[in-house]
């Protein structure tokens, strides 16, 4: 009698070489992201040690961490002081070794965790990983995609393997309807809140249920990437029709005859997890970040809790009990792999189109890659933002992090659509509040934190 099994436990047993005493797997991986921030470094270092790429075929090398999002960067192609170092080495070594190069301006280039799905990089059954956290957004696939660090980016490279030691692993079933308003990221923004941003240290995470199925791709794709903020290893969502159409013919994918065998990816019914979490999606609401961490988010309608920390009161210059729609803002950024998507572009701009982006507030849109922003200037996206007064830029990272170089002053209180609100994480001293891109849209324009409806009710 087989033993019922997870959709995870069935991937990881496919990819295991071997299982070591101690307790640890070595697992086989079928594909490796390199970005330019870390990329040359790890390619460098394997060149002085004599070694050579396993499979250049499996290795893709992708300008996106530290590129400059300025309008026509051209030759200017950092953002971060010395950063055209790293974008040198990497696309030199690169060339060099014949790995695969998606270059600065290449038709194809972007943010790693958006482009991969765009170009069939990642594919149902498929073990891919990538020296930055935010990996686990392609889980959204049906892959086994984690986020590792350079050192071990540079074993992958050599040997296209991986010791791991296999995490826990973690349901979590949605019953019912989101509500009018309610976004991926917020459910994301929601489970970090009500959980905890450690609940999911050592687990791998599958989403499953019917809010799930009828989710977009690109929903399922903001909704694992937020993984991380949870603590988990991974994210993982069956794959499903939806799936199969989307990367159907794509540059990298799979063989499109073997495409209809990835519906049987899936975890058994009986299946055992470590934990379960049942959530009722109609509680879910519209979701903004207060604090320094994403588990400091509340909804639109309510105060800083009476439990937050001196220390992130006083970096957010907040008091407890204040509505966090009492917040005004001088700063705005759309974009990031968790909301620089087409989706996310066209859920802004309905709310931008004939309205003007508050005097007080700078804002930037940044789309995630450059098929991304040549579709939404396709629709005339671009034309909204720009007549609204946000500036519109060159896919990449851009103001997700901070790199040096361009980004906003200090005390700046940003609204943003990306994933993480530490402290510094946008700039010395800015002070960011995650949220969906309409909800950053319609603060923009109201020069406050505010919601969709809030803007409807004013005019």
């Amino acid at each position: 009698m087989v033993t019922p099994s997870t959709l995870f436990t069935k991937l990881w047993d496919a990819h295991r070489i071997v299982r070591f005493s101690d307790g640890d797997d070595l697992i086989a991986v079928d594909r490796l992201l390199l970005h330019e921030r870390t990329g040359g470094v790890a390619l460098r270092s394997i060149l002085n040690k004599g070694h050579t790429v396993f499979d250049t075929n499996r290795v893709f090398a992708i300008m996106d961490h530290i590129v400059s999002f300025l309008p026509g960067r051209g030759e200017n192609e950092a953002r971060s002081p010395g950063g055209d170092l790293f974008i040198r080495e990497t696309r030199s070594l690169a060339k060099e070794l014949d790995i695969n190069l998606i270059d600065t301006n290449s038709r194809e280039q972007g943010i790693v965790h958006v482009i991969a799905p765009e170009l069939g990089i990642v594919a149902p059954s498929l073990s891919l990983v990538c020296p930055d956290s935010h990996t686990c957004s392609l889980g959204a696939l049906g892959a086994l995609a984690w986020g590792i660090g350079s050192s071990k980016a540079e074993h992958v490279l050599v040997t296209s393997a991986l010791r791991v030691q296999k995490p826990k692993q973690m349901l979590i079933r949605f019953a019912g309807k989101l509500c009018a308003g309610s976004s991926a990221k917020d459910i994301a923004l929601f489970l970090i809140a009500e959980y905890g941003a450690k609940a999911g240290q050592n687990f791998a995470v599958e989403y499953s249920g019917r809010l799930i199925d009828a989710m977009s791709i690109e929903e399922r794709l903001t909704l694992c990437n937020l993984a991380t903020e949870f603590g988990a290893f991974t994210a993982i969502i069956a794959p499903d029709q939806k799936t199969i159409a989307y990367i159907k013919d794509k540059p990298f994918a799979p063989n499109n005859d073997c495409l209809d065998e990835y519906q049987e990816l899936k975890s058994d019914d009986d299946a055992t997890f470590d934990k379960v979490i049942d959530v009722n999606a109609e509680k879910i609401l519209p979701h903004v970040s207060w604090g320094t961490s994403p588990e400091d988010s509340i909804p639109i309608d309510g105060s800083v809790p009476s439990n937050a920390s001196n220390e992130a009161l006083k970096y957010m210059d907040i008091r407890i009990g204040q509505p966090i729609r009492s917040l005004d803002i001088q700063g705005a950024f759309i974009g990031s792999c968790t909301n620089g998507r087409l989706s996310d572009l066209q859920s802004a701009a309905k709310i931008l189109k004939g309205r003007r982006v508050a005097r007080s507030v700078t804002a930037v849109c940044v789309p995630g890659s450059q098929k991304v922003k040549r579709d939404a200037e396709a629709l005339g996206i671009d034309q909204i933002f720009k007549s609204s007064g946000f500036e519109w830029g060159d896919p990449g990272c851009a103001m997700c992090f901070y790199a040096g170089g361009e980004t906003f002053p200090p005390f700046t209180r940003v609204v943003s659509s990306t994933n993480r609100n530490f402290e510094g994480r946008q700039g010395p001293k800015v002070r960011t509040h995650l949220a969906s891109p309409a909800i950053v849209a319609s603060s923009a324009i109201a020069g406050r934190i505010c919601s969709p409806d809030d803007l409807q009710c004013k005019e």
